[in-house]
């Protein structure tokens, strides 16, 4: 009996500690770097055992992705509509929620974006415009509605380079391969850019449909306890603060 019930709790003990050990793989649209890693800095300073590990990315890419099974357990989106999608086709386990809404800047260190705004991606010195290619990144998607908005589009088309998402489209500025780019607000106040020494003009939001950018839970984790640990701590005030720190506006929904 004795050594019955020592098994049970060996078992026990050890069941748990697969639990905790489980990971967590997430998904990223690529503009949430430096916001996401911060905050799991401070999720794993309250949960140390668990390890989540990301792959950020373009979120019209992760899409397709994920609907030929990629082995993920969270997704975070720059569009909200994406994770929508995949809870109709029923690749979800959970509602999907609203983490915030992004904004756009026209950024430099060739120019000041702030004294002629959008008009200065006109400026005859620039031969390289950066953005996010609108067919499968968000944030080039809007760049290229507000371009059209204030009817510039077509007279800078042609100068136009593409970034496979918003990180490597901010990396193109940064490094001097592109003179100006259109990134987004939450790099724009990394570390990292502020350290290159460039200027932002922040692009009015009436120009673009909203970047409503949401996350959700995948089918691959429904076994995994720490995914859903993780998903819930994104809506505590901890992690709401270090969104909004990195420009994110908020509009907490679920869907």
């Amino acid at each position: 009996m004795n050594r019955l019930f020592l098994g049970l709790i060996v078992t026990f003990i050890f069941a748990g500690c697969n639990i905790q050990a489980q990971k967590v793989s997430v998904a990223a649209a690529s503009d949430l770097k430096f916001a996401l890693d911060s905050i799991i800095s401070v999720y794993q300073k309250q949960h140390p055992i668990e390890e989540i590990q990301v792959t950020y990315g373009s979120s019209g890419k992760f899409f397709e992705q994920i609907q030929y099974d990629a082995p993920f357990d969270i997704y975070f989106s720059a569009d909200v509509n994406y994770p929508k999608k995949l809870k109709e086709q029923g690749l979800t386990i959970s509602e999907v929620k609203t983490y915030g809404i992004g904004s756009i800047v026209i950024w430099s260190k060739k120019i000041d974006p702030n004294k002629e705004k959008m008009n200065c991606l006109l400026d005859s010195k620039l031969n390289k415009i950066a953005i996010a290619n609108p067919e499968h990144a968000p944030y080039g998607e809007k760049a290229k509605e507000s371009m059209l908005h204030y009817k510039i589009y077509d007279k800078v088309k042609s100068k136009l380079v593409y970034g496979e998402n918003i990180s490597q489209t901010a990396q193109f500025v940064q490094l001097g391969a592109a003179d100006i780019g259109i990134v987004a607000l939450s790099l724009a106040l990394s570390p990292t850019m502020k350290k290159a020494g460039g200027k932002y003009y922040v692009i009015p939001q009436k120009s673009h449909k909203p970047l409503e950018q949401g996350y959700v839970i995948l089918k691959h984790a429904k076994n995994n306890q720490n995914a859903l640990k993780f998903y819930d701590f994104i809506a505590t005030p901890e992690a709401i603060a270090i969104l909004t720190h990195f420009g994110f506006t908020q509009k907490t929904t679920t869907i």
